[in-house]
């Protein structure tokens, strides 16, 4: 056996050589034997420098399966929410297990993680797809943050492309259609969520506590979701900015109030659900879509509309009314204001409507193609008057605002603005009038 600064190497009987070196107080061994002293003492040299870099990874964690990896990380996340845990749970069951299993975390690469999101693209919507593969993804990353590899093979992959579904925009019309098409015990929940922007669990989730009848404000600190065993569960708010407290109409308190009077509940029971399932329990959803929501649609003449359209047409009029968009966010409980802007918000056709018209009013030059060329020429003239007209106007503003925001200087009866000279035409000098 020879020996060196770092590491052993050894000639075994068959010949090979074999490198081994100690390493958080266990001696490793490599996992391959090299059929040169020099080829052992190359992987040495390499392992040396991992550990100089802190890049090094135990190799025997990489004996971890995928299957033993997903419990893991499952395991890693205790403040992750029932409804989350249960659909990642069925991703790995259904979909990961199935591809990898038993495989070794180690062995799996960048063109096996290809292969599997082609195959699911066979059988799954690009959307269930992408969900899919972000667990694999989440998995990997936990896997390389605590040092079971160096590297993920999640990386440079392909997935199909998710084209964004075309949603109409709810009318005022439509939604009065459904709440009268909803039974009276729950006919405030369609309210809410127009009105307010209320998700589905948070609406569920509200107690008399969360109203304030004499401030006329709603606060959102709980929700119902899923327990991941067909039931609901009582949790937190989505986020940190899902938990809010926002202004409601007076006529929605009152609603609510003769909501709360029919049920025999008064302000003193602040911790009684303001709506319950006929059993009295917690209201989950997917009974109370087929209950009372997919009836109520259909009573109204509406198919595929669902309860987080009215979220978003609440989203919709905040924007189109001109409400600062950080009021909206705050509203809505969003954590980022794109999500506001991008995903929720729609165009609304009559704002569509007024800017055609606003444009055509603006830019729109009457054809020269009239029969009568005086008066096509008249026609061309006074059209060219109003576009100059509205450009004068649009420098001179903009020269005043430079002028603003210059530094003056007085020399005698002359008042000088330094800066950037604006064009001649709006050049402005004062002099004194004393």
């Amino acid at each position: 056996m020879s020996r060196r600064h770092f590491g052993s190497v050894r000639k075994l009987p068959s010949g090979r050589y074999q490198a081994s070196y100690w390493c958080e107080n266990r001696r490793l061994i490599a996992k391959k034997t090299f059929a040169t002293k020099s080829d052992a003492l190359s992987h040495l040299a390499g392992v040396e420098v991992d550990l100089r870099r802190g890049t090094w990874v135990n190799p025997d964690l990489g004996n971890f399966t995928v299957e033993e990896l997903g419990k893991e990380w499952l395991e890693s996340n205790p403040s992750k929410r029932p409804n989350s845990l249960a659909a990642d749970q069925y991703i790995i069951a259904s979909h990961i297990l199935t591809s990898f299993g038993d495989v070794r975390i180690g062995d799996v690469t960048p063109r096996m993680v290809q292969q599997f999101v082609n195959q699911l693209s066979n059988r799954l919507a690009p959307k269930s797809v992408s969900r899919s593969y972000g667990v694999l993804r989440a998995m990997f990353n936990y896997a390389v943050g605590t040092d079971f590899l160096y590297r993920s093979p999640c990386r440079g992959i392909k997935l199909p492309r998710i084209e964004p579904r075309a949603r109409d925009v709810l009318e005022p019309t439509t939604v009065a259609a459904i709440a009268a098409a909803t039974p009276f015990q729950y006919r405030p929940m369609v309210w809410l969520g127009a009105l307010v922007g209320l998700r589905f669990s948070e609406v569920a989730g509200l107690r008399v506590g969360s109203i304030d009848f004499l401030r006329q404000s709603l606060s959102v600190t709980a929700t119902v979701t899923k327990d991941g065993k067909g039931g609901a569960v009582l949790g937190p708010p989505k986020s940190a900015a899902s938990r809010r407290t926002v202004a409601i109409p007076g006529f929605l308190v009152k609603m609510l109030a003769d909501h709360l009077a029919r049920l025999g509940v008064d302000a003193s029971d602040v911790d009684a659900f303001i709506f319950t399932a006929p059993d009295g329990g917690l209201l989950r959803y997917t009974n109370w879509l087929s209950r009372v929501w997919v009836p109520a649609c259909r009573s109204a003449g509406l198919e595929h509309i669902g309860f987080h359209d009215l979220r978003r047409l609440s989203a919709t009029t905040l924007v189109h009314e001109g409400v600062d968009i950080k009021t909206a966010q705050a509203r809505l409980g969003h954590s980022d204001v794109r999500l506001t802007i991008g995903l929720y918000a729609q165009v609304v056709a009559a704002a569509d409507r007024a800017a055609a018209d606003r444009l055509g009013e603006i830019l729109y030059l009457p054809s020269t193609e009239a029969t009568d060329d005086e008066t096509a020429q008249s026609q061309v003239t006074m059209a060219s008057d109003r576009a100059r007209s509205r450009t004068d106007r649009a420098r001179e503003g903009a020269a005043e605002k430079i002028v603003r925001g210059k530094r003056t200087v007085r020399r005698g009866n002359v008042v000088e603005v330094s800066g950037l000279e604006p064009p001649t035409s709006t050049l402005r000098t004062w002099r004194s009038t004393s």
